[in-house]
């Protein structure tokens, strides 16, 4: 593991400040760490109600065609979005009113191989003054973060800067990458890692693999983390591929299984969630059982979203969306999938705003089959 040492800005020492009092403010599990406050992951508000047992999906419009091997999806301030590509290593901003793409960089040091290239991203707390994004990555030698500066104001393809390294030292491989990040609702920054390959690597505390790190947005271990001084907010994991807090900033995280189960798991600090020891629902009470399982050939999950009560999941191999109604913690009906087979694999969703979801399909990343005008961004509406 290897970190970058700064000073903390302060978006964290606001964080810090506001866990010392017990600001509930980060999904933790009420351990009594140093830091303070930390809620469990199961913890359930009395005003809790579930969502309808039943949804459904519209699909509004095509946002835009003709993307290559799309992967994190970031929407920005303005209401338009940056994608990145995992090939090509570059970010791509489309307009959402008019599906305008406008390739922003490349960034450099991605070395693409595999399931491996340029994965997620995701914007500073600060983008407003900083213009910062943040990028998970495959390097000649390791998984890591960046964050880059992005400037509009400059020519189309010369709009990054140099990428500065956050945190590095991830295991790598030509499968189980890890790759999704994103900033919880305490300003910090959540790394889904992957254990490579090498199974060995989820249970061991010490590996960066297989696991949910949390970290600060310098790249340090985060105040009130499970295992003291480290990373490391959860493990036992095979892939993570999708992050998302509900209302009541609880963290959600999808995860491919092996040959049986795909796993849906409401994160709690420090569990263990089985791998390799269990895959799906088991009677271990060492590890954390899934909230919702499925067949690997109706999932493969990717990305996921939270919107009103509902976690929406992406499936790559499934080739769907799910719907997982929520109560609290646990499905409070059974998962019902849409879109099956309409637009193959699907990568990426992100909320869009009230009852609107953005997503991403998935076809050119040599899995799919691609059809004419993949990959695409698309609008829905979801209920």
């Amino acid at each position: 593991m290897t970190v970058r040492s700064r000073t903390v800005p302060a978006v964290l020492a606001a964080t810090t400040l506001l866990l010392a009092a017990g600001c509930s403010s980060d999904g933790g599990d009420g351990r009594g760490s140093p830091s303070g406050g930390m809620v469990t992951a199961t913890a359930q508000s009395p005003s809790e109600t579930a969502p309808p047992a039943k949804g459904s999906v519209k699909v509004l419009r095509t946002v835009a065609e003709g993307l290559k091997s799309p992967w994190g999806l970031a929407p920005l301030p303005d209401g338009n979005l940056l994608v990145s590509s995992r090939d090509d290593a570059t970010l791509t901003r489309i307009d959402a009113g008019t599906g305008r793409k406008t390739v922003a960089g490349r960034i450099s040091g991605v070395e693409p191989a595999g399931e491996g290239g340029l994965l997620g991203i995701a914007l500073s707390p600060g983008f407003a003054s900083d213009h910062m994004v943040y990028a998970y990555f495959t390097s000649a030698s390791d998984n890591r973060v960046v964050r880059v500066r992005y400037d509009e104001k400059r020519a189309p393809g010369d709009q990054l800067g140099a990428p500065d390294t956050v945190f590095k030292g991830i295991p790598k491989g030509r499968i189980h990458n890890g790759g999704r990040i994103a900033f919880g609702p305490d300003g910090m920054l959540y790394v889904g890692t992957g254990e490579s390959g090498n199974s060995g690597l989820a249970p061991d505390k010490k590996s960066l693999g297989g696991k949910i790190l949390r970290i600060t947005p310098e790249g340090e271990p985060a105040p009130g983390n499970p295992l003291g001084r480290s990373p490391v907010y959860s493990y036992g994991h095979r892939n993570v591929q999708g992050l998302a807090w509900d209302r009541h900033q609880r963290l959600f995280a999808s995860e491919f299984g092996q040959d049986t189960w795909d796993e849906l798991n409401a994160i709690k600090p420090g569990g263990d969630y089985g791998w390799p020891g269990a895959e799906g629902k088991g009677t271990d009470a060492r590890f954390q059982n899934p909230l919702a399982q499925w067949h690997t050939d109706d999932a493969s999950p990717s990305g996921v979203a939270y919107v009103d009560g509902v976690i929406w999941m992406a499936g790559l191999r499934g080739e769907r969306l799910w719907r997982v109604p929520l109560r609290s913690t646990s499905a409070s009906a059974p998962s019902q999938a849409f879109l099956a087979g309409e637009y193959g694999r699907l990568r990426t969703v992100a909320p869009a705003g009230r009852d609107r979801l953005w997503l991403l399909t998935s076809n050119t990343d040599g899995r799919g089959d691609p059809g004419k005008g993949d990959d695409r961004l698309l609008e829905l509406r979801v209920r």
